[in-house]
């Protein structure tokens, strides 16, 4: 069970109702896709909750002024997208979310409505709800008329997303309003850096410079990030040298195995 289900089902937290935090987060499904400019294994996601203060309308006013705020990522309204939950037989369409984005100035031509496959997160059973996510537009052109934030051309790149805990699910076709409502937002420390560098992936950031510069020394080739015979190479061991470094780091007395964590790290 999540350390914060008691707390988004109500219990007080001691340490008050706005929280945040730095998760580790390994995607093991994603080790195949390393090698682009911005897939990795290990990221940090930057986290903040809401445990029933503010809901939809402030939080997409909070994760806005973080896209577009000098201090923040600093993009133009063109420069991002944002997705919002579509509805199905069990759960009404997410319009409200759709209305904030409007309401800060997000042209209705870049917000998309996606399923729940895309935009909704929960559990086997407990709090779960809609999601909006941010993504940057690469300026890609579009692969095809239907081209939005799921079809993975590249042309859409997720920074974030906000959890919109806002019902109970007790079984699979019942869902019933939460008691208390909450939202949980994760920003990716990697794609922020990424986006605000203004860079082309995030190889380029602060989190891979050092590792790819050694690489180059090692290796006796160059690092071009726009692309060529080694860019993908170069992207893949200085992600699997920093995944691998961060799990063992994580897990005293690690080591490679067929079983569990183990078994990542055997692969990487």
């Amino acid at each position: 069970m999540h350390p914060l289900v008691p707390y988004l089902l109500g219990q007080p937290h001691p340490k008050g109702r706005r929280l945040c935090d730095v998760q580790k987060c390994f995607r093991t499904g994603d080790i195949d896709e390393v090698g682009d400019n911005c897939h990795c294994t290990f990221f940090e996601m930057l986290g903040n909750w809401s445990l029933g203060d503010y809901f939809k309308q402030e939080k997409v006013r909070l994760s806005y002024n973080f896209l577009t705020s000098e201090k923040g990522l600093n993009l133009r309204k063109d420069q991002f997208a944002v997705t919002c939950f579509e509805g199905d037989d069990l759960c009404p369409r997410d319009e409200e979310t759709a209305k904030f984005w409007e309401e800060m100035g997000v042209s209705k031509d870049r917000i998309f409505f996606l399923p729940k496959s895309e935009n909704w997160w929960g559990l086997d059973k407990g709090p779960c709800g809609p999601d909006s996510e941010m993504f940057l537009d690469t300026g890609k052109e579009k692969c095809s008329p239907n081209c939005n934030p799921s079809c993975g051309c590249g042309k859409y790149i997720e920074i974030g997303n906000d959890v919109y805990m806002q019902f109970n699910k007790i079984d699979e076709t019942t869902y019933l309003p939460a008691q208390q409502k909450n939202v949980d937002c994760g920003f990716g420390l990697e794609r922020c850096l990424m986006t605000f560098n203004k860079a082309n992936s995030i190889y380029v950031t602060e989190l891979y410079e050092e590792t790819i510069k050694k690489l180059e020394e090692l290796s006796g080739k160059s690092y071009n990030d726009n692309g060529d015979e080694f860019t993908k190479s170069f992207r893949i061991v200085a992600d699997h040298l920093r995944a691998s470094t961060m799990i063992i780091g994580d897990e005293k007395g690690i080591a490679p195995s067929n079983t569990g964590a183990g078994y990542v790290l055997r692969r990487l």
